[in-house]
């Protein structure tokens, strides 16, 4: 049995999922249309800035693209909407340390980044990374929590040994008396 069939439909972890890839593409989206509004080069180096962020056409339809990739994720929703946020969380780093290799190099920066783009990349991949493990990772998950149960159901039990057992990790007389 898949832990995806043990998920309850109506789990509250679905709706954080959802929100994160639905409010990320939405905003992708809107940033990709105002940057094929100014008509750009393809390629260009020096296109447009929309909200302080540069772009040229390839960005733009490049963050249509994972815009509506992360919107259809927000309507599929469940362990689906999860495992992309992750997924493009992880690509957005990604994009931004390709965006750091290529600032000065206008042969090789094609998607016309500036600083600005590179940490914009960074802070969204992270929070869309975190929404995407929310309630997922953690230490402390609760015990309704599928993941919890699903990882307390593989782990062996602590063993349960005579007291002789603590004895050897603290060696010495049980109660020192005296000095």
């Amino acid at each position: 049995m898949k832990l995806q069939d043990e998920l309850p439909v109506d789990n509250r972890l679905v709706t954080v999922w959802r929100i994160g890839a639905g409010l990320g593409g939405v905003f992708l989206i809107v940033f990709g249309c105002l940057g094929l509004a100014d008509h750009p080069g393809f390629l260009s180096t020096h296109g447009s800035d929309v909200a302080g962020l540069s772009t040229n056409g390839a960005l733009s339809i490049l963050s249509i693209v994972a815009g509506a990739v992360l919107v259809v994720g927000a309507v599929i929703g469940g362990n689906f909407a999860s495992n992309l946020n992750m997924a493009v969380g992880v690509l957005f780093v990604l994009s931004g340390f390709y965006g750091l290799t290529v600032l000065g190099r206008p042969d090789a920066n094609i998607l016309n980044f500036r600083m600005a783009n590179v940490l914009f990349a960074f802070v969204f991949g992270v929070v869309l990374t975190t929404f995407g493990m929310y309630g997922r990772v953690s230490s402390h998950l609760p015990h309704d929590n599928p993941y919890w149960r699903e990882r307390a159901g593989h782990e062996e039990p602590l063993p349960n040994g005579p007291k002789t057992f603590v004895r050897i990790l603290r060696p010495g007389p049980p109660n020192p008396v005296g000095h």
